[in-house]
């Protein structure tokens, strides 16, 4: 009984410490973002092209 408590409460710590270094990494990253490739020019063009009007009710375009 002694031996699985002292496995248990080692993986909780271990798991405590992970989480934590993971935490204080996420915090404290101060390097550049990372750039989808695409991703922002697909973006762009796609809301100047179809934005939403301020009702929020979207119609669908007549085939011309």
């Amino acid at each position: 009984m002694k031996h699985e408590l002292l496995m248990l409460r080692s993986l909780l710590v271990a798991s405590l410490l992970v989480c934590g270094l993971i935490l204080g990494n996420m915090l404290t990253y101060s390097g550049n973002p990372i750039q989808l490739a695409g991703v922002g020019t697909a973006v762009s063009t796609t809301a100047t092209a179809c934005a939403l009007p301020p009702d929020g009710i979207v119609c669908p375009r007549a085939a011309s």
